[in-house]
Order: C-alpha cells, then sequence, then structure tokens
C-alpha cells in the first residue's frame, strides 16, 4: 500500500509538469528510489502504469534508480554506507526503517566510534529526477 501512495504522488507531480509545460505527452520518467526507503520498484511501477491510464503519461517510459544510502557521524566524521551494517538488520527493522526511514538512527550507530549522532547524507527519500516530454506542436 504505502509504494500505491509514493506512486500516486508522483504520478501528480508529473502530469502537474507536464501541464505546466504544455505537453502533448509524457515520453518518459526517471524516479530516485532511496535505498532507506525499501521500496518495491516493481509494485510502484506497476501503480505508476494503472495511474497514468488515459492522460497524457500513458505508455511512458518508467525509469527507476537506486540512491544508495550514506551516512556521516558527526562525532567522528566517519562516512560508511547502509551495505557495510545491513546484515545486522531483521525483517523487523527493515519494516520500521521502510515506513519511517528516521528511525534508522535509532538502530544503527557509527562502525567506527559508536554515536548514534549522524546525519543521512543520501539514500534517503524517493524522488523524480527527470520528466521527458512531448511539447505540443512538436513533430
Amino acid at each position: 500500500m504505502h509504494e500505491w501512495a509514493l506512486a500516486d504522488a508522483i504520478v501528480r507531480t508529473v502530469l502537474d509538469y507536464a501541464n505546466r509545460e504544455g505537453a502533448k505527452r509524457v515520453k518518459a520518467v526517471k524516479v530516485v528510489l532511496g535505498e532507506l526507503q525499501d521500496v518495491d520498484a516493481e509494485i510502484v511501477k506497476f501503480a505508476m502504469e494503472q495511474l497514468f491510464m488515459g492522460t497524457i503519461a500513458e505508455g511512458a517510459e518508467i525509469i527507476f534508480e537506486e540512491e544508495e544510502a550514506v551516512f556521516r557521524c558527526r562525532n567522528c566524521g566517519y562516512e560508511w554506507r547502509l551495505k557495510e551494517v545491513k546484515q545486522s538488520f531483521d525483517e523487523r527493522i527493515k519494516e520500521d526503517i521502510h515506513f519511517i526511514p528516521e528511525v534508522v538512527h535509532s538502530f544503527l550507530a557509527c562502525p567506527r566510534c559508536g554515536s548514534h549522532d549522524f546525519e543521512v547524507v543520501q539514500g534517503r527519500g524517493v524522488y523524480v529526477a527527470g520528466i521527458m516530454i512531448e511539447k505540443e506542436g512538436a513533430a
């Protein structure tokens, strides 16, 4: 269900942009999925295709790019990636982070100094990175 809500927000963003730009058709959409979101791209794609039906975006190519989660410790400055510590997560923790990425601070600590005071440098959230349109009057 979470993926359908994300797909709905993406579709509304794409269609709003296309309409503002006077698009005749949306040809492609590039969506970045942050690793912390742990989103199922196939479900999002299916939902987007369904929601695009009957709009100027019907049939648009949907491209996904995963953005790796990177963290930086505010205490010692060490930078690390989620894959370095992810194996210690059980399914419940993955699910918690999937729905509320901000809880990652409760489950992770800096591998170097053990501090829970770190920032998420990248890999959080879902966003539209690009929209390719065909303008009115274009051949």
